[in-house]
């Protein structure tokens, strides 16, 4: 598998709806980070579901190497 593109750094802080599914883009390459836009396509990702179970903030990967995707894990502070 190739790696992915480094999207940022940091994390993205979104607001989510409970119950609402998010597909979060894990190649990198997307021009609607943290989501996906279909960019993967012709390579070996695919977006990873997400459907928070309440209302609030979550913490989308943006490094796109987090052990705990698609949230942010604090990896991206050793890249």
């Amino acid at each position: 598998m190739s790696a992915p593109e480094i999207a940022r750094k940091a994390p993205y802080a979104t607001n989510v709806e409970a119950g609402k599914s998010y597909f979060w883009c894990a190649c990198g390459k997307s021009a609607n980070q943290p989501f996906c836009d279909g960019s993967h396509k012709g390579t070996d990702f695919t977006p990873v579901k997400y459907t928070p179970e309440t209302d609030g903030k979550a913490a989308f990967c943006g490094c796109k190497a987090s052990g705990n995707a698609p949230l942010c894990d604090g990896t991206h502070a050793k890249l």
